[in-house]
């Protein structure tokens, strides 16, 4: 299935030269957002994932269905304030500032195998950040997966020591 025929292409979102790829457009159509889970939860099964970890809110959007389809857990990176419990956090940069996530303390055993998931790799920032936490916490990263790719971003660059899966690249 040709994945790229269901993303819709906002221009000028949110600001003025950024060519917004929306997703939704795949989530509204349930035998695409099933074909697209789908290829993530095989490159999953290949790697023996024991949890699947997803930034907000996105994230959880691809995560969750993965880990339901593997019978694993979910384990979600939040922003700061937002996790009821003891976390660990860690300060990352945006285009236009900084930012910090979070995961629960407990969230991730030492050893497990986690496959992190998103909508879309762009800088890498986030990505990046969500690494670093999971392998604080004793976590191994044995795969992260995206819907997307904005290749000519770079993003690739800051996680080339682990296996990327993108089911679409722009």
């Amino acid at each position: 299935m040709d994945l790229k025929k269901y993303v819709t292409v906002v221009p000028d979102f949110p600001k003025e030269g950024i060519q917004f790829k929306d997703i939704t457009t795949i989530m509204d159509k349930g035998e695409v957002y099933k074909y697209a889970t789908d290829q993530i939860v095989k490159y999953a099964s290949e790697r023996k994932i024991d949890l699947v970890v997803g930034p907000e809110a996105r994230g959880f959007i691809i995560g969750c269905p993965v880990a339901y389809a593997l019978e694993v857990g979910f384990a979600p990176v939040r922003k700061e304030g937002k996790l009821p419990r003891e976390v660990i956090k860690v300060d990352y940069g945006l285009e236009y500032g900084k930012d910090v996530l979070t995961i629960h303390k407990d969230a991730i055993k030492p050893g497990q195998r986690v496959l992190i998931t998103d909508d879309l790799l762009a800088t890498g920032g986030t990505i990046e950040a969500t690494i670093k936490l999971v392998e604080e916490l004793g976590g191994v990263v044995a795969g992260i997966a995206f819907l997307i790719e904005l290749s000519y971003l770079d993003g690739r660059n800051k996680i080339d020591n682990y296996d990327v899966l993108s089911l679409m690249e722009f």
